[in-house]
């Protein structure tokens, strides 16, 4: 059986999507009372890029702001992610705690690799109670290139991976996997595109799949 598995966050682990619309339409609000931003909150054009480093988010959503607004703009929305995750207002997906206690059963290390900040990771980790589980979650703040293969890369280094799976539902993720020799294992969620998850090596609708997939291995 697999060894380690490094599992992406959003849209695999954590369901961003309950708390992602709110965030957003709270950030453009505030956007819209500083007379930075005069039309609609663009949560499709969101969902289209959602997976990609914050940074990008704002230099697609706000393509005429200058740096300091997309700045004001990422810290007031990581401000409001934080807060509706400690209220509780996401959620795990479903059987994400009984996956991983069975993964633990059978001496497999997990990991987190996420494009998400580090307090927006330690927040969902806290909240979650997740480090029973996790060895280390790292996010792409700790990589200067903002490359998900390079982070994936930093986890295989640090802890000599060479039997292992990235759990991922977007292209970066089954990358990631292919560049470092991991096996790619796609989540058919929320944010899942039908073109990126023909990349994975494996895909799954339902997270208790996982275990029949492992068994594969």
């Amino acid at each position: 059986m697999i060894q380690s598995i490094i599992f992406d966050m959003d849209g695999t682990l954590f369901q961003t999507n309950k708390i992602l619309e709110c965030s957003l339409e709270d950030t453009f609000n505030h956007l819209r009372a500083l007379q930075h931003w005069d039309s609609s909150t663009p949560i499709e054009k969101y969902r289209e890029i959602m997976g990609v480093p914050l940074p990008k988010v704002w230099e697609t959503l706000l393509p005429q702001q200058s740096k300091e607004v997309r700045e004001l703009a990422d810290a007031y929305f990581l401000e409001r992610l934080i807060d509706n995750i400690k209220n509780r207002k996401g959620a795990l997906y479903p059987h994400v705690t009984e996956v991983f206690s069975f993964l633990k059963e059978q001496n497999c290390s997990i990991y987190i690799a996420s494009n998400g900040l580090v307090d927006y990771l330690n927040a969902i980790v806290s909240t979650y109670q997740l480090d029973q589980w996790v060895t280390e979650t790292f996010s792409i703040e700790q990589i200067d290139s903002l490359n998900k293969s390079d982070l994936v890369g930093k986890i295989v280094e640090k802890y000599g991976i060479t039997n292992g799976a990235v759990v991922g539902d977007r292209l970066s993720d089954f990358q990631a996997a292919k560049d470092n020799g991991l096996v790619a294992i796609g989540c058919n969620f929320d944010f899942a595109k039908e073109e990126e998850l023909a990349k994975a090596d494996f895909m799954m609708d339902d997270f208790l799949q996982l275990k029949g997939i492992l068994a594969e291995l």
